[in-house]
């Protein structure tokens, strides 16, 4: 029996996951004396460090008592569903982390699910016990309540629970009595999850994730099912949709800490990258070459939103990035459903337009923003929710589970704002000091939600949404009630004109900032579109009139993250993403244009 224990670990955006993986990585004593590590040594690209949150899953392995316990880290969101999805096919038990005061979140539950109907083991940790007004006992109740409601067996709910604080690097049995290690959760790891099986027969390995090299190419990972794979050998490939290529492995690594070590065999039961295989896709299998049976393949939910993605063709195109043809869109788009399984990339009758299918907004955004800082260049329209029809004709669309934690005098503002959007309130009970709301809200009412939420209760609010089903079409929702502020001319806005215009509305531009014509730069006090001319200057004469020398009192613009302008542009605007900017715009730029397409909708 090999001493390897496989362990997923599963958590809410910002309980702690990353950190607690640092503590581990720690106390295993991976690192020299002399080597200097930041924190979150998993989130390794800018973007997570940034936002904070896990997009990719990763995989550590750790050594503890002649165990090896490979680590796998997977996202928290529901967005990055699809990764999750196919990494929990590695595991043989699951780490389950929830913060001692929020409990399981809507996204935990997400993931746990999937790993309860897979049967994995779940250990839980309850942490951050430090932090006041925690409530440890009652949110250990609270998990073994979903576990119970997800449908767990007896083996599963027979769960050990460790509590502590990552943070601090101590876990303990008992919240009350802190210890001094992180060593308790791992003798919990070693004597609670099942070892990883080893099965006798013809090799089976499914490839669960890909890596690059800049050197070997891609790099297919998974965990050996059955049997052993040799370095060398000769095996089947065989694909999603059954078909079989004859593939050669090249190279074989199993993951050893942070890096991976060569090895000529790895058997059944072990994680491993494997190099030298060419055409391969995430779920195919790599079996047997002379009896290839191929393991089931990866199911993966269904993308509930899609984008329109296009060339930028604004006046300012190409001053900012590198990437800007439709050929360069086009080859990263469909490289990105490579390994983004959630993702789907359809073609247009359009050749520089794409239509983007993704698991929600943020999905979608994190493709967006990577794509910048690469050096692309690219417009992409409204998002929008995809809609379905049942066996009757009749039309359904995304239902999603709203939770809101917000303090209680706000509580009614967040409710108002929620049912007018077609939300219906399920549950309302106090959480410490806020105000708990549970809410079921179609897709569509979620996009520019967030924004209103947070201008309505100071930015107190913490909102979390997951899919929960398809359901009849619930009405029209109504979209954002103001309109735009058009620019009418291309040129840097100044700063005598803004101040005398922002009884029009609020804007999204600074004098100086350079602006085009057809470009949005602010919010209409009115519910039309006005276009305006913000760069015209101050008539100069050569008269000094005392007292009509104002000086000019300029609001500061109204700032948009990348997912903010995403969910507040209209139908009739594209958003512009550059390396170095976000600008708004009608997709037609000329008012002429945009007056004769209006009329022939009327």
């Amino acid at each position: 029996m090999q001493n390897i224990r496989n362990i997923a670990i599963i958590a809410h955006v910002d309980h702690g996951k990353t950190t607690l993986v640092d503590k581990i990585i720690h106390a295993s004593k991976l690192f020299d004396e002399h080597q200097q590590f930041d924190d979150l040594i998993l989130d390794n690209n800018d973007l997570e460090r940034e936002r904070g949150i896990t997009i990719v899953s990763k995989n550590v392995s750790v050594r503890y008592k002649d165990v090896k316990i490979n680590i796998i880290d997977t996202p928290g969101h529901a967005d990055f569903g699809g990764e999750v999805e196919r990494v929990l096919k590695m595991a043989d038990g699951v780490l389950l982390l929830v913060d001692a005061f929020e409990g399981a979140m809507p996204q935990t539950r997400f993931v746990l699910g999937k790993a309860i109907d897979l049967g994995l083991k779940p250990i839980v940790v309850v942490n951050k016990v430090d932090k006041e007004n925690c409530r440890p006992d009652e949110v250990h109740e609270q998990v073994f309540d979903l576990m119970f409601n997800l449908g767990a067996n007896e083996d599963q709910l027979d769960f050990v629970t460790l509590y502590g604080s990552s943070k601090q690097g101590w876990m303990s049995t008992d919240w009350k009595t802190k210890t001094d290690s992180i060593i308790p959760l791992l003798d919990a790891v070693v004597a609670s999850i099942p070892p990883a099986p080893t099965l006798e027969g013809t090799p089976q390995m499914q490839v669960t994730s890909l890596d690059y090299s800049s050197f070997v190419g891609r790099i297919a990972i998974g965990r050996v099912h059955r049997g052993t794979l040799r370095e060398g050998a000769t095996m089947s490939l065989v694909k999603r949709d059954g078909t079989i290529k004859k593939v050669k492995i090249k190279e074989l690594q199993v993951f050893e800490g942070l890096g991976k070590n060569k090895v000529t065999e790895v058997s059944s039961g072990e994680i491993c990258a494997v190099t030298g295989i060419e055409g391969f896709d995430i779920g195919d299998t790599l079996a047997d070459a002379e009896n290839p049976e191929g393991l089931a393949v990866i199911s993966i939910d269904e993308p509930t939103m899609n984008m329109l993605f296009t060339i930028n063709n604004s006046p300012f195109f190409g001053k900012e990035g590198k990437f800007v043809t439709s050929r360069h869109l086009r080859d990263r788009l469909f490289k990105e459903t490579e390994k983004n399984l959630a993702l789907r990339v359809k073609e247009t009758d359009k050749e520089d337009t794409f239509l983007v299918y993704g698991r929600g907004i943020l999905h979608l955004s994190v493709l967006i923003e990577t794509m910048r800082r690469e050096g692309f260049e690219l417009q992409v329209g409204q998002p929008q929710v995809l809609f379905r029809e049942d066996d009757n004709g009749n039309r359904l669309e995304p239902i999603e589970h709203l939770v809101v934690d917000v303090p209680e005098e706000t509580a009614g503002k967040v409710i108002e704002l929620v049912t007018m959007r077609k939300g219906e309130l399920t549950i309302m009970e106090p959480k410490g000091d806020l105000q708990h709301l549970e809410f079921n809200i179609p897709a569509r009412g979620l996009i520019g939600l967030r924004n209103n939420v947070l201008t309505a209760t100071a930015g107190e609010a913490i909102m979390n949404h997951r899919f929960s089903a398809y359901e009849p079409y619930k009405g029209v929702i109504p979209g954002r009630i103001s309109g735009s502020l058009i620019s009418m001319d291309t040129g840097a806005g100044t700063a005598y004109t803004i101040d005398k215009m922002q009884d029009r509305g609020e804007f999204f531009v600074d004098p100086g900032e350079e602006v085009y014509a057809g470009q949005v730069i602010g919010e209409h006090t009115r519910p039309n579109d006005l276009t305006i001319n913000i760069q015209k200057g101050k008539k100069l004469t050569n008269m000094r009139a005392s007292g009509s020398d104002e000086n000019a009192k300029i609001v500061p613009k109204r700032q948009f993250s990348l997912e903010e302008a995403m969910e507040y542009i209209q139908k009739d605007e594209y958003l512009e993403v550059t390396p170095k900017s976000v600008r708004m715009r009608k997709i037609l730029l000329d008012e002429n244009e945009r007056l004769r397409s209006a009329k022939k909708i009327d």
